[in-house]
């Protein structure tokens, strides 16, 4: 019997992304919005939208994600990621043209954490001579 999901988790920054995928006609839901709303400009729609167009699956699967935490940016990196795992479960063949795409891999890169005596992560205070 064929699995009728398949699920992918994606995280960026501080964001997290459960991402189903489900036989479908290719519309993708955010947090039980719709997609228009949940990303407001077309850069990040374009982001979320690359796995599936890199696959030409766009349209054979309808995208319900879950995501929490961090702002725009990092939830749609988050969602991107959740969706090419999900492919990879749905079929491991996709995966090397999703690596070949850098889809795979966890952007790691997140805020800096402040340090004590300086005014930011790496900003230091106005230096003084007298």
């Amino acid at each position: 019997m064929a699995v009728s999901e398949y699920y992918g988790t994606g995280r960026r920054k501080s964001s997290t992304a459960r991402v189903f995928l489900r036989p479908g006609s290719g519309t993708i839901t955010i947090n039980r919005r719709s997609f228009d709303a949940a990303f407001p400009t077309e850069s990040l729609r374009t982001q979320i939208r690359q796995p599936l167009v890199v696959t030409e699956t766009a349209d054979k699967f309808d995208v319900l994600a879950n995501v929490d935490g961090g702002g725009v940016a990092g939830q749609a990196g988050a969602v991107r990621l959740g969706i090419a795992r999900a492919l990879v479960e749905f079929n491991a063949e996709l995966r090397p043209s999703l690596k070949k795409g850098g889809l795979l891999t966890r952007d790691a890169r997140a805020k800096e954490r402040k340090k004590y005596g300086l005014a930011g992560a790496r900003k230091r205070f106005q230096f003084s001579k007298r």
